[in-house]
């Protein structure tokens, strides 16, 4: 199992599938995401559009079967910085970590330790002190919550991650089986790094 970071070229000829783990993987509970290749590329393209923008690839010999993407917090969609501007906060302050996607087979074997530690990495690179992530927010007793269901809070913890009480923000998809978007509530996770020196 590799897991680095890709070179430009090499993201952009992964596009379509790292817009299929991310359909495959956010379908599962807690996003419910009932994703279309066109939406993917939609989004996907704020990473290509960044020049500050990292890929992060997991690959079972030539074949990629997980990811993991981060931008600066003003290069992500608008809706993900503007309530850090609200709450007084820099946006430009922030690294945004975007999705960290892996097929179900290769999980529990540290690959998404690899993936917080390369991003915190080019964090760091790029002068950033602080890196943040948001998480989609769903009801204790939503119908689709699988039994036995653990959220990832206590992994997030262990790398140094807190909540930011009272911030969240608002981004639209389908869920499963919707034939509408619908906005969906995001808290965010942040914790301090250092810059490289």
């Amino acid at each position: 199992m590799e897991v680095r970071r890709l070179a430009r070229a090499e993201a952009e000829a992964a596009f379509d599938d790292l817009a299929r783990l991310r359909i495959t993987v956010f379908r599962d509970f807690p996003y419910l995401y009932e994703g279309d290749l066109d939406y993917e590329r939609r989004y996907l393209a704020t990473y290509m559009e960044s020049p500050g923008a990292v890929v992060i690839g997991a690959f079972d010999e030539n074949r990629l079967v997980g990811a993991a993407t981060a931008s600066p917090l003003n290069d992500h969609f608008e809706a993900f910085a503007e309530p850090f501007a609200k709450r007084g906060l820099d946006p430009a302050d922030f690294f945004y970590f975007g999705e960290s996607v892996l097929e179900k087979r290769y999980r529990g074997q540290g690959v998404g330790v690899r993936f917080f530690e390369e991003r915190e990495k080019a964090a760091a690179e790029a002068g950033f002190g602080a890196c943040v992530f948001s998480a989609v927010i769903r009801p204790a007793d939503h119908p689709l919550r699988p039994a036995g269901y653990r959220p990832l809070d206590d992994f997030w913890r262990h790398r140094g991650y807190a909540r930011i009480e009272g911030l969240t923000t608002g981004f639209f998809w389908r869920d499963v089986g919707q034939a509408q978007e619908t906005v969906k509530t995001m808290e965010y996770w942040t914790r301090r790094i250092d810059r490289a020196g």
